[in-house]
């Protein structure tokens, strides 16, 4: 699947469950095993859980690979490995503390913009 078709594929199906403050993140200059991120936020751990189901469902359909999904247990933070794409959906108050854009941002030596989707 193109990695075009595989990131709206995955913001849909966030969208579907209501993901918020969905980032789709470039990072093919600054990782070298995968080329996309995804970060999304939950409101629950339910709503978390939910969101990446959906993502897992999603992108089987539309006949992409899931390598594995981590942290459906307790939810706050789960991450779906879609090869070129890593999906993190994240309750807020853990979004805010790791702050992943900024750091991914921090690590781009361009012009600090990694989203290009």
């Amino acid at each position: 699947m193109k990695l075009n078709k595989l990131v709206k594929t995955v913001v849909s199906a966030l969208e579907d469950i209501k993901a918020r403050d969905i980032k789709v993140l470039d990072v093919t200059n600054i990782a070298t095993l995968f080329d996309c991120m995804i970060i999304a936020s939950a409101i629950s751990t339910r709503q978390a859980k939910a969101l990446a189901n959906n993502v897992h469902e999603k992108v089987k359909a539309a006949g992409g690979v899931v390598y594995g999904i981590e942290g459906e247990q307790s939810g706050e933070w789960v991450l779906v490995d879609l090869g070129d794409i890593l999906v993190h959906v994240m309750l807020s108050a853990v979004r805010a503390h790791y702050d992943l854009e900024e750091l991914w941002a921090a690590l781009d030596a361009g012009d600090g913009n990694t989203s290009h989707y």
